[in-house]
């Protein structure tokens, strides 16, 4: 029985798909063995399915399932996936594009034995010389992310991948700033995220809107959780059309609007950026990784870096 259930999920996501599967699997990830983990790929609603012959190739503890819906947004799926797995504890990632570090599962898992209430997260990045709503307008697509991951060795070394992206808007402070709002990689226990009502179907926005940055509310305050951040690891997005990551910075707003009402809507009040309780830092910081430390909080006396 794995330790550790991973649930992502994909909406038409082929060619992302499977690099992110790839950094998932036993080949790339350090540390851990297949026993430890599965991981259980959503198709949530796609037109082109991933198939399901090369999701098991990348190991037995790979899972496939489609999730037959109209939504646009990932919460059911979500909920769904955290339905069928196996492990004691979860972990999501909400947004299928996103590739990960090498030592993400480890350190996770490490981490998630350690406290009786874990909230472990890490900080997420894009891929590209800005943010991908930037860089699109000065030509950053799909062809050129091709390009530009061709050009490092990432399979053998994926913190390369630090050295050609731009740290995401959630995550813009770096290091040592606490929980981000948006976590899109997290774990816990199976039965906390079930306590607490998994996701909220409710947000049907494009992506989820700020479903992510709800969830994250709830777990850190209804369940009085101990939030870890990892130092030295993350998620990296890929361009892939995505309803905020990929659109105009002149668009965004009206975008962000239209998930900020859903949000006062269901939640009857505006603080979406909820203050998250003091967190601990776990990990270390790969030569790569330290452009991106920040300095506005001080780190918990468990953290350590090299």
């Amino acid at each position: 029985m794995p330790i550790l259930s991973i649930i992502v999920i994909f909406h038409n996501m082929q060619r992302e798909a499977r690099r992110t599967l790839y950094s998932l699997n036993t080949i790339y990830q350090t540390n851990v063995k297949g026993s430890d983990f599965e991981v259980i790929a959503i198709d949530n609603g796609s037109t082109k399915p991933l198939n399901s012959d090369e999701v098991r190739a990348y190991g037995p503890n790979f899972r496939y399932h489609f999730f037959a819906t109209n939504s646009v947004s990932p919460a059911e799926a979500v909920n769904a996936g955290v339905s069928m797995a196996q492990g004691k504890y979860v972990a999501v990632i909400v947004d299928g594009a996103r590739m990960t570090t090498p030592g993400l599962v480890c350190n996770t898992l490490k981490t998630l034995q350690l406290f009786p209430e874990p909230f472990v997260c890490s900080l997420s990045w894009h891929l590209g010389p800005d943010i991908q709503g930037m860089a699109m307008q000065a030509g950053y697509d799909q062809t050129e992310e091709d390009r530009l991951l061709a050009s490092i060795n990432w399979r053998e070394d994926g913190y390369k991948l630090f050295d050609i992206s731009t740290i995401a808007p959630s995550s813009k402070k770096g290091f040592f700033d606490g929980v981000p709002p948006e976590c899109s990689w997290f774990a816990m226990k199976k039965t906390s995220f079930l306590q607490i009502g998994g996701f909220e179907k409710r947000f049907q926005s494009p992506g989820g809107g700020f479903v992510n940055h709800d969830f994250r509310n709830r777990a850190l305050s209804d369940l009085e959780s101990q939030p870890i951040v990892l130092l030295g690891e993350g998620v990296f997005h890929q361009f892939h059309g995505g309803v905020a990551t990929n659109i105009k910075t002149q668009e965004l707003p009206n975008t962000l609007k239209v998930f900020r009402d859903e949000y006062i809507t269901i939640r009857k009040h505006k603080n979406i950026h909820q203050h998250a309780p003091p967190a601990i830092y776990f990990g270390m910081l790969p030569k790569k990784a330290r452009r991106f430390i920040g300095t506005n909080e001080e780190p918990n006396t468990g953290s350590h870096s090299r």
